[in-house]
């Protein structure tokens, strides 16, 4: 294929969730307001944690990075499906949709080894809890955040570039709120074996190995857990994790259903997407500082720094 002719295409079109003028300004209000809670609530959660040196540890150190992808994750979609509502406009040219693509996956596969390497912090903390400074030492934990960020830099990459080499004809719609990259393979009228085996297969590195290892991680802290003789002591140890694992719930279980379950461009496909793309990241500062003394208490102080500069 010549280069010049791999694609004809110059925009896609996304059709969202309506194609109904009516319900847009809801649509609009709805996920306006969750985008800016969830830059608010995770930006917060960054200054808390970078502010108060009690927190400078391995737990809130990943914390604090989960928040960051978090908030690269829900802005690669958000901010433009806004923006196509307010110019009364579904498309996407095909450098945008690529570009989309990357920081999409890019930013997923991040939460996704966050969450396992956060699963291991919590393991330690429980299983070993009198070597977990020596095991949990900062080389280590910048290590993990590194090795995520490669393994996620250069999977979406890859993917990106395989995408550039597909000729798209005719069919340019893509039933839903931003370039979903299955949708748009089906759209392709070149050769996609390749682009498929390499999307199942990350699909199986990026879900099923980390979540081997989330729920591996949590197999060995309830075993831990249940042989501690009181009930006082249980109750602790779980509260530990309990955050986590129920971020951990939502991720997958919407993710899952995305990728697995439903089809992504049905109504529930798009709901389930929206639960894993914008809610959970929402969520997340909700669901860590809530149950979370230490977080409250330094939440508390920037708070009153911040009250008593005004």
């Amino acid at each position: 294929m010549e280069p010049g002719n791999q694609t004809s295409v110059s925009e896609f079109l996304l059709l969202g969730f309506s194609q109904d003028s009516e319900p847009q300004p809801i649509i609009f209000g709805v996920f306006l307001s969750m985008f800016v809670v969830t830059m608010l609530g995770n930006l917060l959660i960054i200054l808390v944690i970078s502010s108060d040196s009690h927190l400078h540890t391995p737990m809130y150190f990943f914390l604090s990075n989960l928040s960051f992808a978090d908030i690269c994750f829900t802005s690669t979609t958000v901010p433009k499906m806004l923006a196509n509502i307010q110019t009364q406009s579904k498309s996407i040219t095909y450098a945008g949709c690529i570009t989309q693509m990357y920081f999409f996956m890019f930013f997923g596969g991040m939460d996704t080894f966050l969450l396992t390497v956060m699963a291991y912090d919590r393991f330690v903390a429980i299983c070993h809890p009198l070597h977990y400074s020596v095991i949990m030492n900062p080389r280590l934990c910048g290590l993990l955040v590194l090795v995520s960020w490669f393994i996620s830099l250069t999977y979406s990459l890859i993917q990106s570039l395989l995408m550039l080499r597909l000729s798209f004809c005719t069919n340019w719609v893509i039933s839903h709120f931003y370039c979903e990259i299955a949708q748009a393979l089906t759209l392709a009228c070149s050769d996609t074996l390749v682009n498929y085996i390499l999307l199942h297969m990350v699909t199986g590195l990026l879900g099923i190995v980390p979540f081997s290892g989330i729920l591996f991680s949590y197999i060995r802290i309830v075993s831990s857990v249940l042989r501690i003789p009181s009930a006082d002591g249980k109750y602790k140890a779980f509260s530990t994790c309990a955050s986590h694992l129920f971020v951990v719930s939502l991720f997958y279980g919407t993710g899952f259903s995305v990728y697995i379950g439903s089809d992504a461009s049905s109504w529930r496909g798009m709901i389930a997407s929206v639960m894993y793309t914008v809610v959970t990241p929402m969520l997340n500062p909700f669901i860590y500082s809530l149950r979370n003394k230490d977080i409250k208490r330094a939440l508390q102080k920037v708070l009153g720094r911040t009250l008593g500069v005004q």
